[in-house]
């Protein structure tokens, strides 16, 4: 267990406010342009909707070099607020501090866990500072499970466009959630909502120095809360509209932090979840409608080059991790992705639920190359976002979240063989019946 001692400002600034009810974290980099928004959102939030509650927002800042900081301390609630404002009974403070430590979003949360915790705040969220389509309807579903429903952990829920996300909807959500068992649909959403003892539980851990501090911290604080047992349900929030990126852009470094936290938690949580089998529904609060989404470029023929550069250069490393028969199937991939177009590139996923489960085992059993590893998965994850590119072209937006419920099936039903090649049974994995597409919560016989 470690002390986490708040910086000195950061102190003072406690020791005068003493307490709070509510505390709303903002981390922020260089996000000048679109934080006064979201502070004035977040204090906007407090007042209608917790008028009685002592409410502080603190920014925890990472070396901001424009004028962020600024425009936090200084942001102006619009007219249309006053009169809610003005029957507040409790202030709302403002705070802004730098945060120390590892560069990263982890660090800022880390902060602001300490700020929140040391102020005894009964709830405390944390929402991202490049949001654009924050309400101050955010901050009533965030934080009203927390303090009236006795949840400790509000995940976020949203309306994404179908290429935002790619990470979460190729990756962490079908493995968290055949993992763990539970439809927690954004584990890295990076807007939450957290009970003073969740909070205690964050603190004390000593794995702050890792990937945690980065961009491994949203899975973390999903994974030990539904880990250990703390109550979690999701909140609606609408469209999460945000400075998005080509899923095609150089994403590497998040999809190795974050991919690296949740085999690292595999190793902790093993008896957790080993035992668990199928999934089951979270409950969801607020009003869900659909909403407007902007649109996302993506450059397919960038990401199957990717793919194919990854095979001609990385087969020897990822042959530490997969099977015989998936590396024969990603070398006859590999052979058809440079005759055809990229527009017929595919990667079925039974395939890519075997390889994400092989590369979990890999990093347990091979400690000295699992560095090496997480970072060999780019190219491979490329190459799936090529694939359900090519496949959900002309879906609907209810028609892809079909599709991602049928790839996360297929994660649970071979999720059996997870545990057993996690244990060491290199038997390679059967092919699902040509006859039976698996209902949720069925798992494989072995």
């Amino acid at each position: 267990m470690t002390q986490f001692n708040l910086p000195d400002d950061a102190r003072a600034a406690v020791e005068s406010l003493r307490n709070a009810d509510i505390v709303i974290g903002i981390p922020s980099y260089n996000n000048a342009r679109t934080i006064g928004h979201v502070v004035r959102a977040a204090h906007a939030g407090l007042a209608k909707y917790f008028p009685e509650a002592t409410g502080v927002i603190v920014n925890s800042d990472g070396g901001s070099t424009d004028s962020t900081r600024q425009e936090v301390l200084s942001s102006q609630v619009e007219d249309s607020h006053l009169m809610m404002i003005s029957t507040r009974v409790s202030a709302v403070h403002r705070l802004s501090f730098p945060y120390h430590g590892i560069p990263g979003k982890g660090s800022a949360f880390r902060l602001i866990f300490g700020i929140a915790s040391s102020l005894k705040a009964r709830a405390c969220a944390v929402v991202d500072s490049d949001l654009r389509s924050i309400t101050p309807e955010w901050i009533d579903l965030l934080i009203r499970p927390v303090l009236y429903g006795g949840y400790d952990f509000v995940a976020p829920y949203y309306h994404r466009h179908k290429y935002d996300g790619t990470i979460t909807n190729s990756i962490i959500y079908p493995l968290t959630r055949a993992l763990y068992g539970k439809r927690i649909r954004q584990p890295i959403g990076g807007d939450f909502g957290v009970s003073l003892p969740l909070l205690g539980a964050y603190l004390s851990r000593d794995d702050w120095e890792t990937d945690v501090a980065r961009y491994g911290i949203d899975i973390w604080m999903t994974t030990i809360a539904v880990a250990e047992g703390f109550r979690v349900c999701q909140s609606f929030l609408g469209a999460k509209l945000h400075d998005a990126k080509d899923p095609g852009a150089d994403l590497s470094a998040m999809l190795q932090q974050v991919v690296g936290s949740v085999f690292s938690l595999m190793q902790q949580y093993q008896q957790v979840w080993e035992s668990a089998s199928g999934s089951e529904p979270v409950e969801l609060f607020g009003f869900r409608y659909d909403v407007g989404l902007d649109p996302i470029d993506v450059k397919l023929s960038r990401m199957v080059q990717a793919f194919l550069k990854g095979f001609g250069d990385l087969s020897e490393i990822w042959s530490l991790a997969l099977s015989p028969p998936h590396l024969d199937a990603l070398r006859t991939l590999a052979a058809s992705a440079r005759l055809v177009d990229p527009r017929h590139f595919h990667i079925d996923d039974e395939l890519w639920a075997g390889i994400i489960y092989e590369f979990a085992a890999a990093f347990r059993a091979q400690p000295p190359v699992r560095s090496h590893l997480v970072k060999s998965l780019t190219p491979l994850y490329l190459g799936r976002v090529a694939s359900f590119v090519n496949e959900t072209r002309d879906m609907s937006a209810a028609e892809v979240e079909r599709r991602i419920e049928s790839l996360c099936v297929v994660f649970e039903y071979l999720k059996p063989l997870l545990v057993r090649r996690w244990n060491g049974d290199t038997a390679p994995f059967p092919k699902l019946p040509d006859s039976r597409q698996p209902a949720p919560g069925t798992a494989l016989e072995v």
